[in-house]
């Protein structure tokens, strides 16, 4: 009796992954998060080189075409052209405009325009697109009460809207994530401490001492240094709610084995809440910024509206809403005004969609 032996080739291991490729495939699963992470790193790219993309400076003033239409490019056969605008005269006031089709001119790319600070640095004059002649303006989304490109300020204003958010994440999140570290990671009369500060701090009503620290402020200053300045204050203020998470956090970390080896090795304090306990929160941390940065956002917009904020001639997206919605018959005539509100729906939902999915990626229990 003959014993057959069947031999089969022994499946190759599977690569083991690392948390951060776990993390990734999980990501990629999300589209509709991919979806919220590309529009804004649209958004953020054209912020930062909105003097070249914009066809005109955020405070360039044609008196002659205010509260203009928006005028579009194009195709005459297969050049892009600009039709003429022609101001027409109804009482004494230019409200009406005419587009002559029939007289065009053909849209340039990389034209010379107003000069402006690339990327906030270097001195320029070159614009994406435009036209050679003041009479075939480019205005996309039309023009606002003084003659100003639409287009142009809704660019210029999201350096300053979307850059707030970041600002405002940045310090917040360091502070917080510091200060709960530090206490989750000491206990006793430190921890105890840390966490009536942090109350005593979460008690103060942040809309009054806005409008408190705005009023002691010097007159002098710009308006953009001045919602800097309230930004940073309030950043440093808002730590309080992120340290409380983090000292959860901490409280459960420091009794794990990687930490008590960090402390045998003879490590410092400092450098196990650093090295190996702080980088264990970053999954909740990316997570809560991503979903915080739609609030700084829209405090912008409030801060504006309550005069607090950036202030004319500059540009922002509050400040645009805030012209919009000073008069109700604007609204009715010249809806194109509502354009930076449409900016920030579209900028919180992607912020909302990309947080909602780095949360999901980040749940290892789904």
């Amino acid at each position: 009796m003959s014993e057959s032996i069947s031999s089969t080739n022994p499946s190759p291991t599977r690569q083991p992954r690392t948390p951060w490729q776990l993390f990734w495939h999980r990501l990629r699963q999300r589209r509709i998060a991919l979806v919220g992470g590309v529009i804004l790193v649209v958004l953020y790219g054209t912020a930062l080189l909105a003097g070249f993309v914009a066809p005109h400076n955020y405070d360039r003033e044609d008196r002659t075409r205010f509260f203009h239409p928006p005028v579009r490019p194009h195709f005459e056969g297969l050049r892009l052209v600009v039709p003429r605008s022609v101001p027409l005269e109804i009482e004494g006031k230019q409200f009406a405009y005419k587009l002559d089709r029939e007289d065009s001119m053909p849209l340039r790319f990389f034209v010379t325009g107003d000069e402006y600070k690339l990327i906030g640095l270097i001195p320029a004059r070159l614009h994406f697109f435009g036209t050679a002649d003041a009479n075939y303006p480019v205005h996309l989304l039309g023009t606002d009460q003084l003659g100003r490109d639409v287009f142009s300020r809704l660019l210029y204003g999201s350096q300053i809207s979307l850059s707030i958010g970041l600002v405002g994440i940045a310090l917040t999140f360091t502070i917080g994530m510091l200060v709960g570290g530090i206490s989750g990671y000491y206990g006793g009369l430190v921890d105890n401490g840390i966490m009536r500060l942090c109350e005593l701090i979460m008690s103060v009503p942040g809309l009054y001492l806005i409008l408190t620290l705005r009023a002691t402020f010097p007159p002098d200053l710009s308006s953009t240094r001045v919602y800097l300045l309230i930004v940073v204050i309030l950043s440093f203020i808002g730590w309080a709610s992120m340290a409380r998470v983090i000292r959860g956090m901490t409280l459960s970390l420091r009794e794990r084995q990687y930490v008590l080896a960090a402390r045998a090795l003879g490590q410092s304090d400092l450098r196990i809440i650093i090295r190996h306990i702080l980088p264990n929160t970053f999954s909740y941390v990316i997570v809560a910024a991503t979903l915080s940065v739609p609030y700084y956002i829209l405090g912008e917009v409030i801060l504006s509206y309550l005069a607090v904020g950036i202030q004319e001639p500059q540009a922002s997206w509050g400040l645009m809403l805030k012209d919009a919605y000073s008069n109700y018959q604007h609204l009715q005539q010249f809806p194109w005004l509502l354009a930076p509100g449409a900016a920030i729906f579209v900028t919180v939902l992607a912020f909302n969609f990309l947080g909602d999915g780095l949360r999901d990626a980040a749940d290892t229990k789904a």
